[in-house]
């Protein structure tokens, strides 16, 4: 017989391991479009970086996933999250899987994210969950330097030439859009906020207008005008590019279930 106690303990689980899939989700997706990167940099040392960078967004969904399944505790790995689940399933925002486009553009969602992946992850390392907590404080040190080096292709191409001007400012505008759901607070973020799991995205969005404003100054760029913001991936909902995305990350392990080298 299950008591109240049980009950609500096994529901305080499945939210926990719902919202370590959506920070798994976003590492997962955005180091598979920086691998897809790699060739189309505009010089050797940045297609270094760019497979350096992806690395450590695939090393941060391992972390995020296994902690995932060691609370579901249905016997899945991290493998089978991140192979083994249909586009729905995922629950990523919508930045992270637009498509790379012109570099001026991998900078621009780049430095979106990541100056609000850091705050989040400075956030969550006062998680009251332990395990998560020593995950983003590691995560936080590799984010913490892919910032500075996107920020400063940020500036180097928005004060550059007229050109990469142009494309800088082209990215940035397109991408806007897509910023709002980093702060949405949904079902999901208010228990994890409540239980003192989860960063508080209504705290965080204001420090990160004032970190992109003051880089876009340094940068010459001019803040887009747009309010209309898209949303709907953290509740899965996607654009056609995870689907072509998830085409190319999951294919031999659905051609080959269970395939293992």
């Amino acid at each position: 017989m299950t008591t109240r106690n049980q009950s609500s303990c096994d529901e305080s689980e499945m939210e926990l391991f719902s919202y370590l899939l959506r920070l798994g989700d976003n590492a997962l997706i955005l180091g598979q479009q920086l691998g897809a990167s790699v060739g189309k940099g505009p010089e050797l040392e940045e297609e270094m970086a760019l497979a350096n960078f992806a690395l450590d967004y695939i090393g941060q969904a391992r972390l995020f996933f296994g902690l995932a399944a060691e609370i579901e505790g249905k016997g899945r790995n991290e493998d089978d999250l991140a192979f083994l689940r249909d586009g729905i399933d995922f629950t990523n925002v919508l930045l992270v899987e637009q498509p790379n486009g012109d570099f001026a553009q991998t900078i621009a969602r780049q430095f979106f994210f990541e100056s609000f992946y850091l705050l989040q992850l400075r956030a969550l390392r006062h998680s009251e969950n332990s395990k998560l907590a020593e995950i983003a404080a590691k995560a936080g040190k590799e984010i913490q330097y892919h910032l500075r080096h996107t920020q400063q292709w940020l500036v180097r191409l928005g004060d550059g030439t007229v050109e990469s001007h142009r494309r800088m400012q082209a990215g940035v505008d397109r991408l806007w859009q897509y910023t709002g759901e980093l702060f949405e607070i949904d079902d999901l973020d208010r228990w994890a906020i409540d239980a003192g799991i989860g960063a508080d995205l209504a705290e965080i969005r204001q420090t990160w207008l004032a970190e992109i404003k003051s880089a876009f100054v340094e940068a010459t760029l001019e803040m887009p005008a747009g309010e209309w913001m898209a949303g709907g991936g953290k509740q899965g909902r996607h654009s056609e590019h995870l689907g072509y995305l998830l085409a190319d990350l999951q294919f031999l392990q659905r051609a080959y279930p269970g395939a293992a080298w």
